[in-house]
C-alpha cells in the first residue's frame, strides 16, 4: 500500500487539530459549545491524515476568491 500526503494536493484546503485553549477561545468568541459546529467523521481522509480522535475541533482554511482565505472548524465525530 501506497501512502501519500493528501495535503500536497491543490485541492484538499490547509487544516490542523486545535489545542483545548484554542478550543476554549473559540467557544468563548461565538458563544457556542463545540457539539454544535459542523461535524466532521473521524474515518474522513482528512481526519485520518491529521490522527484527529472524536471530540477533536478542526481548523480548516480554504482558499476564497473573494476573501482570500475562509476559515471554517469542524467537530469530529466517532460514526
Amino acid at each position: 500500500m501506497v501512502k501519500f500526503d493528501i495535503f500536497k494536493h491543490e485541492l484538499v484546503p490547509k487544516a490542523r487539530i486545535l489545542s483545548k485553549e484554542e478550543v476554549e477561545n473559540l467557544k468563548k468568541t461565538y458563544g457556542i459549545k463545540k457539539e454544535q459546529l459542523p461535524w466532521i467523521r473521524k474515518n474522513d481522509p482528512m481526519c485520518r491524515a491529521l490522527g484527529a480522535k472524536p471530540g477533536d475541533v478542526l481548523m480548516i482554511i480554504r482558499k476564497s476568491e473573494i476573501a482570500g482565505e475562509a476559515i471554517s472548524y469542524r467537530y469530529v465525530v466517532p460514526w
